[in-house]
């Protein structure tokens, strides 16, 4: 059963590679950069260029699709809000009029967001999938569209596609445009002396949910295999974090003394000051549970940076 992902050279393509092969699936990977290691075949495609993804389509033959690119950093939506959605949804639209038009029929598992529900009242947390979409950046209007968007070609073209709305996910790999990924560079930096002690941060007080992306490439496995086609599903651990308190935990695993500071450039122009997600409906279609708890997770993502500082310092 071969299985296509695009974003295959991102930070989750490569994991959710590695266990669809642990699962004995052929695994494909498109992309618009550089052939990747670690995919049976690697499609060179933009997205954008509909005429390149449906050749990809045609060579690829899949039965699963997991749609995973996307341009995902909140910041660089605010610096190019037209860019980030013309990548976003063009992009998708793309993909699955290339389905369309190959008369195939796979299962198509689209990488939503959270981000998308936006502004959640304290009332509604924990977040289920019948809270409205109130999205308060480009990249967050560029996720809820995609999640309408799959919505249509499901119940409009008949499409077998299945949302999952994504809340926050880390690992190894992840690049540091995002928060604990930028700490964990910091903290590799200070202790390899190229950099002073000095920890810089956005806001700390906001709470957010957040799952190992191993657990996660897990959950869109078992969506793909056992979720309702034209459904919408969250997944996500159900426990919220204040990242000043995952700041304090990766302090604590670094080898030297940090101060830290609050950098007013890191700041959002807006942002939800809580999001814990309820993952009901996705745990009772899967059984899906995460394994891997916070603890491990940042002290992977502190591992990996400090891995990549040190290569850069060898020249390798």
């Amino acid at each position: 059963m071969p299985a296509l992902i695009t974003g295959a050279g991102g930070f989750v393509g490569p994991h959710l590679a590695r266990h669809l092969h642990a699962l004995g699936q052929a695994v494909h990977g498109l992309g618009r950069g550089a052939a990747v290691a670690g995919y049976d075949a690697f499609h060179r495609a933009d997205l954008l260029d509909a005429g390149a993804v449906q050749q990809a389509i045609s060579a690829a033959r899949p039965d699963v699709i997991y749609h995973l690119a996307a341009q995902s950093a909140v910041p660089q939506s605010w610096d190019d809000p037209a860019g980030t959605i013309v990548n976003n949804l063009v992009g998708e639209i793309n993909l699955l009029e290339a389905v369309r038009k190959a008369a195939r029929d796979p299962v198509i598992v689209v990488a939503v967001s959270s981000d998308a529900y936006g502004r959640v009242p304290p009332e509604a947390n924990p977040v289920d999938e019948d809270v409205p979409f109130r999205p308060l950046s480009p990249y967050a209007v560029s996720k809820a569209a995609q999640d309408l968007l799959s919505y249509q070609y499901a119940v409009g073209r008949g499409l077998r596609i299945i949302r999952v709305r994504t809340f926050n996910h880390l690992g190894p790999g992840q690049s540091d445009r995002f928060a604990i990924p930028s700490f964990a560079r910091q903290l590799a930096e200070i202790e390899a002396g190229r950099r002073p002690p000095h920890l810089e941060t956005g806001d700390l007080s906001a709470v957010r949910d957040f799952t190992d992306v191993r657990d996660v490439v897990r959950a869109y496995a078992l969506a793909a295999e056992r979720c309702r086609p034209g459904e919408a599903y969250n997944v996500g651990s159900g426990a919220g974090s204040r990242i000043g308190d995952i700041v304090q935990a990766l302090v604590a695993l670094c080898r030297v003394g940090v101060d830290i500071s609050q950098d007013p450039a890191r700041l959002r122009p807006v942002d939800v000051p809580s999001m814990v997600c309820d993952a009901t409906r996705f745990r009772a279609a899967t059984g899906w549970t995460p394994t891997i708890p916070l603890e491990q997770s940042l002290r992977d993502v502190l591992e990996d940076w400090r891995a990549r500082v040190a290569a850069v310092a060898s020249g390798g």
